[in-house]
């Protein structure tokens, strides 16, 4: 059973950055395509970034790209996702997500069996 745990969230000013951690226990993650979601409150769930398990072909939303990168250490089983130039509009739980490909699609990750608990991110 694959157990996500996401670290790294916080409260920032507008403008900050801060690097979100996903790590996997018990479970090498070097064949998962990786995504992080976000859900702001009173908002539907929506994609944020997911790369496949070679670390290529990374995706991203449109309201982050340019601004938020993701990456992954599979030496370390540990995805990231670094935010850079954060607004307030990017306030939301951030959530990691895997499926058992190594490539990624968004609809197969929406309907992923794993995702870890969340971190909040508060940008003001």
């Amino acid at each position: 059973h694959v157990q996500l745990v996401e670290s790294g969230g916080g409260s920032v000013q507008a403008g900050g950055s801060l690097r979100l951690s996903c790590a996997a226990s018990r479970y090498t993650l070097r064949n998962n395509c990786m995504g992080w979601f976000r859900q702001a409150a009173g908002k539907e769930r929506e994609a944020v970034a997911h790369i496949y398990s070679s670390g290529g072909s990374p995706y991203y939303a449109a309201s982050v790209k340019g601004r938020f990168t993701i990456s992954r250490d599979n030496a370390k089983n540990t995805v990231y996702l670094q935010m850079n130039s954060l607004k307030p509009e990017d306030t939301a739980m951030y959530y990691c997500a895997a499926i058992d490909q190594r490539a990624c699609t968004l609809a197969t990750l929406e309907r992923s069996r794993y995702w870890g608990q969340g971190t909040q991110v508060t940008v003001s």
